[in-house]
């Protein structure tokens, strides 16, 4: 799979660029100063396989509450900050793996210099993330409003900053909640640098409307080899996050665990309650690890031939159904026995993976 080539930086356990594999992200949207709620909500979103977590850090407490809150959870935090150089040097200081701040908003050059020399001593690499919303007044002026060539104009101020202080340990984003206009920022600055690129629709939308935005945009960049790490931006359990960018990344071949369902759409032809047997199966696999093909086809025109293409399958029509594995008939059981006899046999499958 063609991966345009970027440097590497390390995030505490975590590899981002050089061909490592795409790694997920999110952001906490508990209080970071509630620690008990913040740990609760990381270690939820580790089960469903977050690999690097943000946390805002608005003030001195947020920052102090670091210090409680890393050592209770797994994976790598990245300390959100904006403005307050302070704020930055707390994080480091608490154990943070990575900071997201752009050098530009952070004061005078001491300022600056204090930050990246902190990062430096400890390893840490910093994220510059800009986007349409927040856009300085002069390059607003120089192009009309918000555009790619802006975008990315904007970012390049921030990574000169940190060049002229010889720190290159950068990732950057470019984001906009418009798809196309985020597709083209991500396509022009990975021609300009090698630093490995945080990908993404910021402020996609609600679940529904957010996950089709972001899978479009996230997919298209990742289908033309550019990205490094994602995160999928929606309004609503941050978990739904981490479930939708595992999904893209399966869906381009980038992840090859967990189950992968192949089920039709249904149409006048069905002849059992194939949504519901769909849903059940999805639902009571989710857990799965191993990465098994599993076919849930609703009538004979393409359920063989599916099923065929499948670690496991069925092909179902009035009131029965048949069992595939590596499209051989297995056998044929009655339509309410159907889910609990493909459940049998994928975690025969698992027993013998």
């Amino acid at each position: 799979m063609y991966r345009v080539k970027t440097r590497q930086i390390i995030v505490g356990n975590k590899v981002i660029g050089g061909g490592a594999p795409v790694t997920v992200q999110s952001m906490t949207n508990t209080d970071t100063r509630n620690v008990e709620a913040t740990v609760a909500q990381v270690l939820r979103l580790e089960e469903a396989g977050c690999d690097i977590i943000r946390s805002t850090v608005p003030d001195l407490e947020a920052a102090e509450a670091l210090s409680k809150i890393i050592p209770q959870i797994h994976i790598p935090m990245v300390a959100d900050i904006h403005f307050d150089y302070s704020l930055a040097l707390k994080s480091i200081e608490n154990g943070v793996a990575k900071l997201r701040i752009n050098p530009g908003n952070i004061g005078n050059k001491e300022k600056v210099k204090a930050v990246v020399q902190a990062a430096k001593d400890k390893g840490i690499p910093i994220r510059i993330g800009v986007n349409s919303g927040s856009l300085q007044r002069d390059i607003l002026h120089k192009y009309g409003g918000v555009c790619p060539e802006a975008l990315v104009e904007s970012a390049m101020r921030h990574v000169d900053i940190l060049r002229e202080l010889d720190f290159h340990d950068i990732a950057i984003s470019v984001k906009s909640s418009d798809v196309m206009e985020m597709i083209e920022c991500y396509r022009l600055i990975s021609k300009k640098v090698d630093y490995p690129l945080h990908i993404g629709v910021t402020e996609s939308g609600t679940i529904r409307k957010g996950t089709i935005k972001s899978s479009v945009g996230i997919g298209a960049l990742l289908a033309e080899g550019i990205g490094d790490t994602l995160r999928v931006s929606l309004t609503g359990d941050p978990v739904e996050e981490v479930i939708v960018g595992k999904e893209i990344l399966k869906s381009l071949g980038h992840i090859k665990e967990g189950i992968e369902l192949i089920s039709c759409p249904t149409c006048g032809r069905t002849q059992l309650d194939l949504i519901r047997i769909a849903q059940e199966v999805e639902e009571r696999l989710a857990s799965v690890k191993k990465h098994i093909k599993i076919a849930v086809m609703g009538c004979a025109v393409n359920g063989p031939g599916e099923a065929r293409r499948a670690d496991i399958g069925i092909a179902g029509g009035n009131g029965e159904g048949l069992i595939f594995k590596k499209g051989e008939i297995i056998r044929k059981v009655k339509e309410e026995d159907l889910v609990e006899e493909l459940i049998k046999e994928v975690q025969e499958i698992i027993k013998n993976y």
